[in-house]
């Protein structure tokens, strides 16, 4: 028997640019609730308040709450998927420059009401956990496409496996800062973290392979 947290979460998409507005009205109102007062206080009325509208508006949209956080979650997910995106696409044209590019932007990202992000993932069921995967999955792949030119870099045996762990480190470690009670906060602060991040990741890749203690 399946849990209430793990049923489709559809919604009725916006056919209309008006339609549109007003769906990310709502959801902005939905976000900046539940950043400041949590999910468990978050209600249909309080978000029609917030965004101006009728409470009948939203119900038109989302059957119920549930369906509500499901499109919040849908929506902070995919912003940082363009945000990434935007970024790798800014960054110089060289290893370092992807790299620096792609830690400032993810921990830029996470920045973003980081407390509730966790909170999303953890409390509304696997089928969040689920799109959550999607977006790491995604975020990953940005990573190596855009480190792809500049393989003929890479000072390691296997380079596709090299940046493949570069790219799972990264994430792990801008992930993990979004949910410490002491995250890196402050522009200055992510900046000379991501930098960190960066250097690490370009001396793994240009060092090359050492044999293990075990193996000499």
């Amino acid at each position: 028997m399946s849990e209430e947290p793990d049923r489709p979460g559809v919604y009725r998409e916006p056919q209309q640019a008006r339609s549109a507005a007003t769906l990310t009205r709502v959801l902005r109102a939905a976000e900046e609730i539940a950043s400041t007062s949590g999910l468990e206080e978050m209600t249909i009325a309080g978000v029609a308040k917030r965004a101006g509208v009728a409470v009948g508006t939203i119900y038109r949209r989302f059957e119920d709450k549930e369906q509500l956080i499901a499109a919040l979650t849908e929506r902070m997910l995919e912003r940082r998927e363009e945000y990434v995106t935007e970024q790798l696409r800014a960054a110089p044209p060289s290893l370092s420059g992807v790299m620096d590019a792609y830690a400032l932007a993810l921990l830029q990202s996470f920045a973003d009401h980081s407390s509730l992000f966790p909170e999303l993932l953890r409390t509304r069921g696997t089928r969040s956990l689920d799109r959550g995967a999607r977006t790491i999955t995604e975020l990953h792949r940005l990573l190596l496409e855009a480190a792809d030119p500049y393989t003929d870099q890479i000072r390691r045996s296997q380079p596709q496996q090299a940046l493949d762990t570069t790219a799972r480190a990264i994430l792990g470690a801008c992930f993990h800062n979004s949910v410490r009670p002491d995250a890196v906060t402050g522009e200055a602060a992510r900046r000379q973290y991501a930098d960190e991040l960066s250097r690490m990741a370009i001396a793994y890749l240009l060092t090359p392979d050492q044999p293990r203690h075990d193996e000499t």
